[in-house]
């Protein structure tokens, strides 16, 4: 399928690198990255534009193509993460998008949605959870203690090291369940889009470490039920990163939310399952 890619400024001028499937005269349905646009599959987004859907996914601040200053500091909250998201809805489309976040897009999403209601006609969230990254309330399950111990255990790659990277991301793949082969290559695709040499810009691409020093107050899981769009949650049963505990809960709090579980999926969206999930997303 022919797709576009392109920059995006914001009235702040912030950049944002996004990518366009399907006819940009149909629905619009943004995807926001978890942190790059590579969270979400080619297939999937290559499935929702054969059903009719004009289809963007999205690069966050200071990873692919959009802008990038220091990963490491950065000088903008998770409302301004919310901003870019409306900025991007209305800036494309005249009318409200179906806005989708995975991982921490989710929690960019679900900010999103409760600041700029008038922005999103529905939302989707994927592998996510109802709070920031840190500390977990006491009734949504923390992160598997075998795999983070598991993980931690990895050695670091050397970030400017390309084949290092991928092995490391297949490595990473592996010990949370998912698919090392399709890690591997979505790491060297995000490699290759990497802005920057710098070893701090490589590994917040491929981790997404700008959350770990990222202004994310105040808290929002209270608001949820403020939540007035259709709401799909989608979670893998076997997620060890965000427990699908996580999705059951953001699934009783939103009114009205449906609940898509993959059984068979980790944290990823597995290539297989675009089809199935393609038709959840746009179910009604």
């Amino acid at each position: 399928m022919e797709t576009t890619t392109e920059s995006f400024r914001t009235s702040t001028g912030v950049d944002l690198g996004l990518e366009h499937f399907g006819d940009a005269a149909a629905p619009l349905v943004l995807l926001a990255g978890g942190p790059t646009m590579l969270s979400w599959p080619d297939g999937l987004c290559e499935a929702l534009a054969r059903r009719g859907r004009h289809v963007v996914r999205y690069d966050l601040r200071d990873t692919g193509a959009s802008t990038t200053a220091d990963p490491e500091a950065p000088a903008y909250t998770l409302r301004d993460l919310a901003e870019d998201a409306a900025a991007l809805a209305r800036g494309l489309d005249d009318l409200p998008a179906h806005l989708a976040g995975i991982g921490v897009g989710g929690m960019v999403a679900q900010v999103a949605a409760l600041d700029h209601p008038d922005a999103f006609s529905a939302l989707t969230l994927a592998g996510t959870r109802p709070v920031a990254p840190g500390p977990v309330d006491d009734d949504l399950p923390d992160h598997d203690a075998h795999t983070m111990e598991r993980m931690f255990a990895l050695p670091m790659p050397d970030w400017s090291d390309r084949d290092a990277v991928a092995d490391f991301a297949a490595a990473n793949a592996e010990v949370l369940g998912n698919d090392p082969v399709a890690a591997r290559a979505t790491a060297v695709r995000i490699f290759d889009r990497t802005p920057s040499a710098e070893p701090a810009v490589h590994r917040a691409n491929q981790l997404g470490m700008v959350f770990a020093a990222l202004d994310c107050t105040p808290r929002w899981r209270e608001r949820l039920a403020e939540l007035a769009v259709p709401t799909l949650v989608v979670h893998g049963r076997r997620d060890p990163f965000f427990p699908v505990g996580n999705g059951e809960a953001l699934a009783r709090e939103i009114p009205d939310a449906r609940l898509h579980v993959l059984d068979e999926a980790a944290t990823a969206i597995p290539h297989d399952l675009a089809e199935e999930v393609a038709d959840s997303i746009l179910a009604r």
